[in-house]
């Protein structure tokens, strides 16, 4: 399941890809699928990123990827350990909202991207994302778990203070919206909901089928039940952050 629609970026041969939290690395094996691209995963989860380096090599198992690098590690977002202007992207995806200090994140985004270089960051969408919260405190009251949400206006100031210019938007997994709202509503620690349970394997079904039908019908829905908000942004050449 992809957040980030990598169609919109100008990736070309040779060039490098950062995803910070990168989990399982689904983002990861996207970017991979790109020509000559070399993709950086950073978790602070070691399981993720063992998970990651799994889908990774099944990828190459598969002949699917563009032929050029990946590499992994364990590290923090506050204190990214690459170099300055390093990167022609950078993957922020479902992240910033789990941590405490976003701005510090973002410093280190704008630090190791290069001058006129892309950022792909995603977040929940507000609405939606208040509805879970309301429903249910357990949903985001667990260790690790969302600590802020996000309006989109609020998230645009942040980044243009950071000293990214964001240049389009979507918001994407509408069919995942009412799936998390159920969830909430029943308890999100119950493993053992039937409605629930179906749910999740109509849309595990969904992500590994992609049926025209579902696909047509969640870019239908995206614009009024998208469960995120994906934002597409590019460092500024002169540093005027303030």
């Amino acid at each position: 399941m992809h957040t980030i629609d990598f169609s919109r970026l100008r990736l070309k041969g040779g060039d490098r890809v950062l995803d910070i939290g990168c989990g399982s690395g689904r983002h990861c094996a996207a970017a991979y699928d790109c020509s000559d691209v070399c993709v950086v995963g950073l978790d602070m989860n070691r399981d993720d990123v063992l998970k990651a380096r799994e889908r990774l090599i099944f990828h190459e198992q598969l002949g699917g990827h563009g032929g050029g690098a990946w590499a992994l590690a364990v590290a923090d977002a506050v204190s990214l350990p690459v170099a300055e202007n390093s990167f022609d992207l950078v993957v922020c995806s479902e992240v910033l909202e789990h941590i405490e200090n976003d701005a510090r994140v973002l410093a280190e985004v704008y630090r190791v991207l290069k001058p006129g270089k892309f950022l792909a960051v995603s977040v929940p969408r507000y609405y939606p994302e208040r509805i879970c919260w309301a429903l249910s405190t357990g949903y985001h009251q667990t260790p690790g778990g969302h600590i802020r949400i996000y309006r989109k206006s609020g998230l645009i100031r942040r980044l243009q203070q950071a000293g990214f210019t964001v240049f389009c938007s979507h918001h994407a997994h509408s069919l995942h919206t009412p799936y998390w709202w159920m969830k909430c509503a029943i308890g999100p620690e119950k493993e053992d909901s039937r409605v629930v349970q179906l749910i999740h394997r109509f849309l595990t079904w969904d992500m590994m089928k992609k049926p025209a039908f579902t696909r047509f019908l969640d870019r239908l829905l995206n614009p009024v039940l998208g469960k995120s908000v994906v934002l597409y942004a590019v460092k500024q050449k002169a540093d005027i952050r303030h």
